[in-house]
């Protein structure tokens, strides 16, 4: 079930990418920035990884040009609407996501983005729009059998870890575990490659989110997410923002106030809540 899963999102993330490419040719602009240019031409061009649930992820059932949902494509669709604007979702790998919004070639990104200072540096970051005041953080996804042979992260020296490329899960890998006893640390585009590598005993452990690891273990039997190890968590880091070319403060001042509009309204916490329902549903 999850290899069929994972063909009909990886077909379905193909046939975006190839509609996307073909809606990117923004006619040249007089505006005197991004916020301006966005209401000029009527539409904003949000770049997201589809794979994080309930963030976004993929609804295969849906309509195409309507798969990619989740409560991060809610915001997005706020965004859009307080702009009066066509909301235009682009799903990349995350590590073009990132890259999409540091070239400027996409309007932001909304893609489960947590700050870091590599990123406070390449782009502009909103406040942040959902801290869980009772996250579970962050640990190991690893299969079920093997769970009794890990109780602190040195159990894992001369074992294959995997690792999303570019996240916050990366930097705790990088930091916290010695990387010179690994057997390999594997970096992967999307969270749920990793994972997948797990169930495939192609690696010993993933490093995950544990609220996210664990509605993909619900779905596929046979891995757990380890409750006796956490990785440390730097404050600093807390929360999921909005990524947007650096420079365009308008932009970043009118995504901020949204934001404080959703979180206010306890609107963005009720979509969390909502599409962690709807990817349980779907067996995501």
């Amino acid at each position: 079930m999850n290899k069929f899963f994972t063909t009909v999102i990886a077909s379905a993330l193909s046939l975006s990418l190839l509609a996307g490419c073909t809606v990117n040719a923004s006619p040249a602009s007089e505006a005197e920035n991004r916020l301006e240019a966005i209401k000029e031409r009527g539409y904003i061009e949000v770049a997201t990884e589809p794979y994080f649930a309930p963030n976004e992820f993929i609804d295969a059932s849906k309509p195409a040009g309507e798969q990619v949902v989740g409560s991060d494509i809610e915001l997005a669709q706020r965004i859009a609407d307080r702009l009066g604007v066509e909301l235009r979702i682009v799903p990349l790998e995350f590590s073009a996501v990132l890259s999409s919004v540091t070239t400027g070639k996409y309007d932001m990104a909304i893609s489960s983005l947590a700050y870091m200072p590599s990123r406070a540096e390449a782009m502009e970051l909103s406040k942040a729009y959902y801290i869980n005041p009772n996250s579970e953080g962050y640990s190991l996804m690893v299969r079920e059998e093997d769970v009794d042979k890990y109780q602190t992260l040195s159990d894992f020296d001369g074992k294959k870890v995997v690792c999303q490329s570019g996240s916050l899960q990366e930097l705790y890998a990088t930091t916290q575990m010695d990387t010179s006893k690994l057997a390999n640390l594997a970096r992967v585009s999307a969270t749920t490659d990793g994972y997948l590598m797990v169930s495939e005993k192609k690696v010993d452990a993933a490093v995950c989110a544990v609220s996210n690891a664990k509605l993909y273990c619900a779905a596929n039997p046979g891995l757990a997410v380890l409750t006796n190890i956490r990785f440390e968590e730097d404050e600093e880091f807390s929360g999921t923002r909005v990524g947007i070319p650096k420079g365009e403060t308008e932009l970043l001042d009118f995504v901020n106030g949204v934001i404080d509009e959703v979180v206010e309204s306890g609107e963005y916490l009720q979509w969390y809540s909502d599409y962690q329902d709807y990817a349980a549903k779907l067996g995501i």
